[in-house]
C-alpha cells in the first residue's frame, strides 16, 4: 500500500496528473466555500487542499501511511524539489477505517482519492458516516474507470501480462465507479447532492499534447458526460424520523391557553378545551 500511495503521489506531479489536480482543485474550491459549521477534515492527499476555500474555524489534516516516517516522509520534493509533496501542515496521523474523533463531531469532510488508496473503501465511507453530523457533508474525488483514461488502463494491464508496456495511470489497485460509490453512499444513508464528470482530454502524457487537446473539455462535458476521467461527488448526511424540539416555554403556554375555563349554562365551568364555541356565542 505504501508504494501505491508513493506511486499515486509522483504521478500528480506529471503533466496529466497536473491537469488532473488542477480541475480537482478547482471543484473542491466551489463545493466547499458555501458549506458552513466549526469542524472540517481532509483525509489523505496532501497534493490537494481541499478546505482552502471553506470558511470553519477548525479545519484538519490528517494523514495515514504516507504520513509515517519512511519513504514517503523522505520524499518531500518530486523531481529534484521542483514540487513539494506537502502543500499544508499535516496535523494527526490517522488511517481512514478508524479516525480519532467522537460521533456525530464533525460538519464536513474530504476524499481526494482517498477511497483508492484506503485497505477498506466500504469501511472507510461507514467511518466517514459515524463522525459527521446530521445533515453534515461528504466531498469525493476518484479516477473514472469508464474513460478514455480507464481504457488505456486496462489496455496496458493486458499489455503487461505479456511481457511488455507500462501503466498509464498509477498502480492503485481496482477504481472505484461512480454508480458503485452512489450505490455504497445510499446503503449509508448518503443523499447525493451535487456530482459531476471533468478532464475528457485523451490519456497522453505530454503537455504539448494535452493542450492541443483542450477543445475537448467543453465538448465532453456536453456531450458525453459520464466519460470523463475524474468524478467529483457531494453527498449529504440524512437521518430519518428526526423532529425539531420546540422550546419549553412555548409548550407551558401552549397548555396553559388549552386549560383556561369557561363559564356554561348552568352557572358551572369548564375548561376551554372541552367547551362548545356555539354554547359560548349563546351564554
Amino acid at each position: 500500500m505504501s508504494d501505491q500511495i508513493i506511486g499515486l503521489h509522483h504521478w500528480f506531479d506529471s503533466p496529466p496528473g497536473r491537469y488532473l489536480l488542477a480541475w480537482e482543485q478547482a471543484r473542491f474550491d466551489e463545493a466547499v466555500a458555501d458549506i458552513f459549521g466549526y469542524h472540517s477534515l481532509q483525509l489523505g492527499m496532501p497534493l490537494l487542499d481541499g478546505l482552502r476555500a471553506n470558511r470553519m474555524p477548525y479545519q484538519w489534516l490528517a494523514l495515514g501511511q504516507e504520513g509515517v516516517p519512511g519513504p514517503m516522509a523522505d520524499a518531500q520534493a518530486v523531481d529534484g524539489g521542483a514540487s513539494p509533496l506537502w502543500r499544508h501542515t499535516v496535523d494527526l496521523l490517522a488511517e481512514s477505517v478508524a479516525l480519532p474523533f467522537a460521533d456525530a463531531s464533525l460538519d464536513l469532510i474530504v476524499l481526494p482519492h482517498t477511497l483508492e488508496l484506503s485497505i477498506d473503501p466500504h469501511a472507510t465511507l461507514r467511518e466517514v458516516e459515524r463522525v459527521l453530523m446530521p445533515e453534515g457533508r461528504v466531498v469525493i474525488s476518484g479516477l473514472n474507470p469508464t474513460s478514455l483514461w480507464g481504457l488505456r488502463q486496462r489496455r496496458a494491464r493486458l499489455y503487461q501480462r505479456l511481457g511488455r508496456g507500462s501503466l498509464y495511470l498509477p498502480d492503485v489497485g481496482e477504481f472505484i465507479g461512480y454508480r458503485r460509490l452512489r450505490d455504497w453512499l445510499r446503503l449509508l444513508s448518503f443523499e447525493v447532492e451535487s456530482a459531476r464528470f471533468g478532464c475528457y482530454r485523451p490519456a497522453v502524457r505530454s503537455t504539448q499534447w494535452l493542450e492541443r487537446f483542450g477543445w475537448m473539455d467543453p465538448m465532453g462535458e456536453r456531450w458525453w458526460p459520464i466519460l470523463g476521467a475524474a468524478y467529483f461527488l457531494v453527498a449529504v448526511k440524512r437521518v430519518h424520523g428526526m423532529r425539531l424540539l420546540e422550546p419549553a416555554w412555548r409548550n407551558q403556554r401552549q397548555r396553559s391557553a388549552a386549560t383556561v375555563p369557561v363559564a356554561n349554562r348552568a352557572g358551572g365551568r369548564v375548561p376551554a378545551a372541552h367547551a362548545s364555541p356555539l354554547r359560548s356565542e349563546q351564554v
